[in-house]
């Protein structure tokens, strides 16, 4: 084990393979195949095998330029509809991509090298379209190395099972729970068994299990945490304490210890003399979405043999810079049970929990794909322009001569994939790496949004008339902004920002607001800043004499960073909610982080959209863009 550790020194992406682990990418567009850093990735990095959604190819085709001569030929056709183009677009992405990865293919011998497509979420609950639909996506591609991704719904598995009695791969996803996990293993068994005895070659069918992780922590946390603000008991406050943080990392290890079972049985024997191979766990939905949890917990936490790791971009050049390696997947199975016993007696049903993740992820992909059919309408309305081609600039000979070759260098050193894979060189070559967390900031709020709806429901239900954001300096910029733009929101309070500690200014804000109320938001990064914490406890006070002691904490957020002077104090003091930023956000970067987006979804901002367009301008800016197309550095 010590030399396994040590030998980290390296790439720890590349190190992976060493522990029987393939790594994945969920991620996909065409500039990343057409540029050679797809090539790139397989090379340097040990990259095995890339998974797509309709959410990656909406945001690749709203905010890029890489599909705008694409979309120009396709709609001079005149017969196609926005289903259609996207057809032609993902079909030829995953077939070029296909292309790259065939060598890791062929190298082993089927196991790994392998591009995912998923059949559109629209007939999740279908079984008989589900089929056919796989089967028209797998003729359409045409590649070996394809598969094609079922959700593992109820009718999706006799799905699965007939589509591997075929012999098309299949990436079944969705799963959240070991029953479902379960009943898809089963299915696999069923079509291997199938396809043999049809007279079909069991050495060339191949199929992962994608077991959601994340998310299961973000539901289980926020059940937890809402039921300890009431919990008496005990037992009942230990176990729920307990539990957070714990689950889905618990729940991976307890289905992985099945996955061994399962392919130890008899009937597995028999298909493996066949040259069957496994149907393997691939951990999905990897990347971190609570601040408070290190930025690549699910993949450290997840590492062992014959598994599959597909992860986000940005949680990728993460574990490259600082990933840490070990047989983690096995650890700690008995505490892995332990956790679900406390579950129990916490009174969450994971049952409950895992088939509320099934639905709602279902509907997230079908509303994904809306979003994704309705950016290739509007990219064809307008003549396959981007919201980037909004702006332009009109330079002296003087500057446009130094900008170019600045450009010119950008390019040559591949300072922009530099950028994203946190290349402290850029800087001074210290801890600028460690800085950078608002790159991957607007993915990791999407899959996490629901945060931001509830504290924006909770508010509007309560009637809170003002909402007071205490601040300094960084973490006050971008609510100001929010404020000036947008003003007063129908049903929801009026947002007002303290950031000066003029007595006079404090008093005028204090006039503004009534204590008995308003809601306060508490902003401070380090959560050390002294006038955050005398306005604090200077309105903290004041409304304690006006309501109260005991209801004064209902009315009163924290925005701060995880383990901080703040947060201890707010939990002292019974806030009604803490929400963290992330450590590795500067406080003038924090805009996108819960620093600028708690805030906007008080005062009625819709954060979802400003996500999503946020977004679109994150993959104008990628690696593999470049310099000169660049919005982020052009």
């Amino acid at each position: 084990m010590a030399t396994k550790l040590e030998s980290a020194t390296t790439n720890p992406l590349q190190q992976l393979a060493t522990y029987g682990q393939s790594v994945w990418l969920d991620y996909i567009r065409r500039g990343i195949i057409t540029n050679g850093e797809l090539a790139r990735l397989l090379r340097e990095d040990g990259l095995r095998g890339v998974t797509s959604n309709p959410a990656i190819f909406e945001k690749a085709i709203a905010g890029s330029t890489d599909y705008t001569a694409a979309l120009e030929e396709l709609q001079k056709r005149g017969d196609l509809d926005a289903m259609a183009i996207y057809e032609h677009l993902a079909i030829r992405d995953i077939q070029d991509a296909a292309d790259v990865l065939r060598p890791v293919y062929e190298q082993t011998k089927r196991r790994d090298g392998y591009v995912s497509l998923e059949v559109s979420p629209y007939l999740a609950q279908d079984t008989q379209q589900t089929i056919a639909e796989a089967r028209r996506l797998w003729k359409a591609v045409g590649r070996e190395n394809l598969m094609v991704k079922i959700p593992g719904t109820p009718e999706g598995v006799p799905a699965i099972e007939q589509m591997i009695s075929e012999g098309i791969n299949i990436n079944v996803t969705l799963l959240f729970a070991q029953e479902a996990y379960e009943r898809v293993a089963q299915a696999y068994l069923r079509g291997l068994e199938r396809f043999a005895a049809a007279g079909g070659d069991l050495s060339r069918v191949a199929s992962v299990a994608s077991f959601f992780v994340s998310r299961i922590d973000a539901l289980i946390d926020s059940l937890a945490t809402t039921k300890l603000k009431t919990a008496t008991d005990p037992a009942e406050h230990a176990a729920l304490e307990g539990i957070i943080g714990k689950v889905a990392i618990a729940n991976a290890r307890r289905t992985y210890q099945r996955y061994k079972e399962i392919y130890r049985a008899p009937q597995w024997a028999a298909l493996a003399a066949k040259g069957a191979q496994t149907q393997r766990l691939l951990w999905a939905s990897t990347s971190t979405k609570n601040p408070a949890y290190r930025d690549v917990i699910y993949v450290e936490e997840l590492i062992g043999p014959d598994t599959v790791n597909t992860i986000p971009p940005a949680t990728f050049d993460a574990f490259r810079e600082h990933g840490r390696l070990r047989n983690s997947l096995e650890e700690n199975i008995e505490a892995a049970h332990e956790t679900f016993r406390l579950l129990d007696r916490a009174g969450i049903s994971m049952k409950e929990a895992t088939a509320k993740l099934l639905d709602d992820g279902v509907k997230l992909f079908a509303e994904a794909f809306d979003k994704l059919l309705a950016a290739v309408e509007y990219r064809c309305k307008c003549k396959a322009s981007t919201t980037r081609d909004r702006q332009s600039a009109t330079l002296s000979k003087p500057v446009e001569t130094d900008v170019r070759k600045s450009l010119e260098d950008w390019k040559a050193t591949g300072k922009v994939r530099r950028l994203w894979a946190g290349d402290a060189s850029l800087w001074t070559g210290k801890d600028e790496g460690g800085w950078l967390g608002w790159l991957g900031m607007t993915d990791d709020q999407l899959a996490n949004v629901e945060h931001l709806d509830h504290i924006a429901t909770e508010v509007k239900r309560e009637g809170f008339s003002q909402a007071l954001l205490l601040g300094m300096g960084g973490s006050s910029l971008c609510p100001e902004v929010m404020k000036m733009t947008f003003g007063k929101m129908p049903g929801f309070p009026e947002l007002h920002v303290l950031d000066s500690t003029d007595p006079a200014q404090v008093k005028a804000f204090e006039q503004k607001v009534d204590l008995r109320k308003a809601l306060f938001i508490v902003s401070s990064k380090s959560g050390s800043t002294l006038e955050p914490n005398i306005f604090k406890q200077y309105f903290f006070n004041q409304v304690a004499q006006a309501i109260g002691a005991e209801e004064a904490g209902r009315r009163f957020i924290a925005i701060t960073d995880p383990g901080s002077q703040m947060q201890k104090a707010a939990e002292a003091d019974g806030f009604r909610r803490i929400f963290f930023g992330r450590a590795s956000i500067g406080g003038r970067y924090s805009a996108l982080s819960d620093f600028g987006m708690v805030p906007s979804a008080v005062m009625g901002v819709d954060v979802r959209k400003v996500l999503d367009r946020a977004e679109e301008m994150v993959q104008s800016c990628v690696s593999c863009v470049p310099p000169e197309d660049n919005p982020g550095v052009a």
